[in-house]
């Protein structure tokens, strides 16, 4: 199994040569392969969010190495690793941030479209996503006409829609209740085992992290089995 997502070393901190530096990686090493499905747990403030950013190409690390593939991303220039991440990887938050004047279809043909795909290759792939985590039939409506669940859902198709390497996920289903958090993450990962891509879920939700492959805790700054 290739390795899609490689972090080596990751160390990130804020307020340097501050009273108030707080330094919150120190020394992570992570690897997700091909198709495979890993779960983050840490507690709150332990900086999950950080990581997911760092290894998202939101942000850099302080020292350490970010390789997707065979790449290494940290040794490109800004303009690259933006069109990195737009082409290569796929996020999804705890709320949806659909965007409400637009259709369910429309939110996820938009992203497809500002990567050059077009629109009727979009909309293709759009119904053939909704349609996979039973949203088709809800695809003219917008945000503000759909349950929580499938806002959700159509926020996974929207991530999804570029066919990236890597997906990354926070909480993604940490603003519903139980019974939908269990169908909407049921549907998230046929979506993800449908493409064989690498996903890193951080979740505080052990039992969902318990049906991912494997379980990685981030303690202390590290990340640790």
């Amino acid at each position: 199994m290739s390795d899609e997502l490689r972090l080596e070393g990751v160390t990130k901190g804020y307020n340097h040569a501050k009273p108030n530096e707080v330094t919150v990686l120190q020394g992570v090493d992570l690897r997700v392969g091909a198709g495979e499905v890993v779960a983050l747990v840490a507690p709150s403030g332990a900086g999950k969010s950080t990581l997911l950013h760092i290894a998202g190409l939101l942000d850099t690390p302080d020292a350490g190495r970010v390789w997707l593939g065979e790449t290494d991303m940290t040794a490109l220039s800004d303009k690259r690793r933006t069109a990195a991440r737009r082409r290569e990887v796929g996020f999804i938050y705890q709320f949806h941030h659909l965007l409400p004047e637009f259709t369910a279809e429309e939110n996820i043909v938009l992203p497809q479209l500002a990567n050059g795909v077009s629109r009727a290759a979009a909309r293709d792939r759009a119904r053939e996503l909704l349609d996979t985590v039973g949203v088709a039939p809800r695809a003219s409506h917008r945000p503000a006409a759909l349950s929580g669940g499938e806002q959700q859902r159509v926020a996974y198709c929207r991530a999804l829609a570029n066919r990236p390497r890597l997906l990354l996920a926070d909480e993604p289903t940490g603003n519903l209740d139980p019974g939908s958090a269990d169908r909407v993450f049921a549907a998230l990962m046929d979506l993800v085992r449908g493409t064989g891509l690498a996903a890193l879920i951080a979740t505080h939700n052990l039992e969902l992290a318990g049906r991912m492959d494997r379980i990685v805790r981030l303690e202390a700054g590290r990340v640790v089995a």
